[in-house]
């Protein structure tokens, strides 16, 4: 419980499994965790060990390297429970579940089948227009610069924008929206993240009542004037959707593109390749979300199971670093190395009945992201004077991404010998 948890290892916890976890909540690196911290850990772990302070807060989990023992524990619903897979609600006192990413079944099904016909691959397709539009216009106000820091200026600002209208939501408020998410995905201060978990269930429960007066074509619009067998869905029902796609559709598509942004910037060999053949950019994006896969989530054993040698107990939180999956030496030949065309299966979209609801718009928002960029930007670097440094905990993430490219010192020259001087 948080405010209350014991940090004694449990007796059933041997000692050899026991380690500390440097991927913690609230922390940062100067250097790339893919680069280090990942490849460490698959040096040194044994597959599944005990951390005293993996889940957010400060309070043990167990952690699981190999994505073959995720996929078991993704697909295992009868013995593992995604309720409580993230702290927002308790930390309120409150005991709503994000819908439908921390419902169990039978309801998780019911809750799916409701949702899905809205973020079908055809659904998306029609946004395409929009989100093209949407990445010129950011791109177009900045690329003659010849620099960005990739992070606010494109990565935080064109797919929120996207998902904002999809809620109903102003677009006035997207700085006041990142601020809150940055406490609830990237510090460790419970007090800090208790906070924003409060302004964003306030602000969620206002547009909620907004919606019941006046609803809309929104997504919020959608959950108010939905049926689930046969009745409306309950206000904690339609609170836990709501902040499911606040959360959801506020930082991980952002994260995602900063890393593949981050890897072309650092791999001029990929961009070259990207540039001069667009239609490979659809494998690169499925590579690079296989290389690098920013996602933690938590999972509850709900009865004793054993799985490669550890047995879990009931309560046990289990971290599933998608980060540490994508990396896997026994799932992946020549893991650490981006490789564009492979085709492979991997987990950064989750796995099994939980797989990730708006995974066809993040693909979309991605794909469109890079042609854009790499039809309307020179090559990029990360600039030179740029000190790099990296969010760890349960979203990976570069803190700032300052990108740089000659076109601005072209203009400039043109200028110049357009005037004569």
């Amino acid at each position: 419980m948080f405010g209350n948890q014991t940090l004694e290892r449990p007796s059933y916890v041997p000692d050899h499994l026991v380690y500390d976890y440097p991927n913690k909540l609230g922390l940062t690196a100067n250097e790339n965790p893919f680069d280090g911290m990942i490849q460490a850990i698959h040096a040194e772990r044994p597959p599944i060990f005990y951390s005293m302070d993996a889940y957010p807060g400060g309070s043990p989990a167990w952690v699981v390297r190999r994505a073959e023992d995720l996929r078991t524990i993704y697909f295992d619903t009868v013995n593992f429970s995604n309720k409580d897979f993230a702290p927002f609600a308790k930390l309120i006192g409150e005991n709503w579940s994000e819908v439908p990413a921390e419902v169990d079944p039978p309801m998780h099904a019911l809750f799916r089948s409701w949702i899905n016909p809205v973020f079908t691959p055809n659904a998306m397709a029609v946004l395409d227009t929009k989100i093209r539009t949407y990445a010129r216009e950011y791109i177009d106000a900045f690329k003659a610069r010849g620099q960005c820091e990739f992070m606010s200026e494109f990565a935080f600002e064109f797919p929120i924008k996207v998902i904002l209208e999809l809620m109903g939501l102003p677009l006035d408020m997207a700085p006041t929206f990142m601020a809150w998410e940055m406490d609830l995905l990237h510090n460790n201060d419970l007090g800090a993240i208790a906070a924003a978990s409060r302004k964003v269930v306030d602000y969620l429960r206002g547009e909620i009542e907004d919606r019941k007066r006046n609803p809309g074509d929104d997504l919020f619009s959608f959950g108010v004037k939905s049926q689930i067998q046969g009745r409306p869905l309950t206000d904690d029902e339609l609170l836990g959707f709501a902040f499911n796609l606040f959360i959801g559709g506020l930082d991980t598509v952002s994260t995602n593109m900063a890393w593949q942004f981050h890897h072309l910037a650092t791999h001029p060999e990929d961009q070259r390749l990207l540039r001069s053949n667009p239609e490979r950019i659809n494998d690169a994006v499925e590579e690079y979300m296989r290389a690098y896969a920013a996602v933690t989530t938590f999972r509850t054993a709900v009865n004793p199971i054993e799985i490669n040698g550890v047995t879990f107990q009931p309560g046990d939180k289990i971290a599933m670093c998608t980060s540490l999956a994508a990396r896997d030496p026994e799932e992946y030949d020549r893991p650490n190395e981006v490789i564009i065309g492979r085709k492979v299966r991997y987990l950064s979209f989750g796995y099994g009945p939980h797989l990730c609801l708006g995974m066809h718009l993040a693909r979309r928002e991605m794909r469109i992201a890079m042609v854009e960029f790499l039809s309307r930007v020179p090559e990029f670097r990360i600039a030179d004077d740029a000190a790099m440094e990296y969010h760890l905990g349960p979203i990976l993430q570069p803190v700032r991404l300052p990108l740089a490219w000659e076109e601005a010192i072209g203009n400039r020259r043109r200028l110049l010998a357009e005037s004569g001087s």
